[in-house]
């Protein structure tokens, strides 16, 4: 029994040693990682390409290769939908080269990760409205994207970026007008007109611009503040003299404002609780 026990420590002790060996073997020149991680890209092996540049960093994290292999990094984990883990990557890069003459890519990078961080799998398969979700990565991206075009104006990264801002204020100044209408739907109009006072005020380029002057007309229109009603249809008049808030004859028509028959409790609770 002894002797069978001895035989078995033995066999266990030397097989971990064999397994450790192997392991040492298995770390291959830079080089060779590079080559493969480069050749994985090329075939849109991008599982591949990124466990290659992860050895590479691994055991070669100042090698001859470091800091293009920490971008093709960024590079492959986007590709592979880890968004996260590229503006992970992108950071890091940031922080061990500020001064590289690749700084404005890891830049782009991180902001395009951010910029498409809120669309979740799900979403790819199912009809989601981006402007009704959490604008935080939006607002992310338009920092990342801003800060790209400020240190480097003539980036050949700088037109996209310049296009996807204007692309997040229109996001975000659509994320207010779903508000304003959710708060209309429950005559809460003091705050619709709050969200749609922010988008005139702040997003003014934005196409969104029209439907909050009628959200401001109608809701001061309820609230009794003629003047700032006036002032409001005037300005949609000017800037949207065609908007479908005016008759044949260029008067003013709310029809946002729809009253119902809704109960004392409902409309403290902003529709959560009653008129069921």
């Amino acid at each position: 029994m002894r002797s069978g026990f001895r035989l078995l420590l033995l066999s266990v002790f030397i097989l971990i040693s064999a397994c450790a060996t192997n392991q040492e073997e298995e770390v291959l020149p830079e080089e060779i990682y590079y080559e493969q991680a480069r050749d994985a890209m090329k075939s849109g092996n991008f599982n591949e390409a990124e466990r290659n540049l992860d050895f590479l960093e691994t055991y070669y994290p100042f090698g001859r290769y470091a800091e293009q292999a920490q971008l093709d990094l960024i590079y492959s984990r986007y590709q592979n939908l880890d968004l996260e883990g590229a503006r992970a990557a992108a950071d890091r890069f940031l922080r061990l080269h500020p001064q590289s003459q690749h700084a404005d890519y890891a830049l782009y990078m991180r902001g395009l990760a951010s910029y498409n961080l809120d669309v979740s799998l799900a979403a790819r398969y199912f009809p989601i409205d981006p402007t009704e979700r959490s604008p935080g990565e939006q607002r992310q991206s338009f920092r990342d994207f801003s800060e790209l075009l400020n240190r480097y104006p003539d980036s050949e990264y700088a037109p996209d970026a310049r296009q996807r801002m204007i692309a997040i204020r229109n996001r975000l100044a659509e994320l207010e007008i779903h508000a304003a209408r959710y708060y209309i739907k429950r005559e809460a109009y003091v705050a619709a007109n709050n969200r749609a006072r922010f988008v005139v005020e702040n997003y003014s380029t934005t196409p969104s611009v029209e439907t909050a002057l009628i959200i401001l007309a109608e809701t001061y229109q309820f609230l009794d503040l003629k003047k700032a009603a006036n002032d409001a249809i005037k300005l949609l008049a000017l800037n949207y003299p065609n908007s479908d808030a005016f008759n044949e004859d260029k008067e003013f028509q709310g029809t946002m404002l729809k009253r119902e028959d809704r109960s004392l409790t409902s409309v403290v609770t902003f529709g959560l609780m009653g008129d069921e």
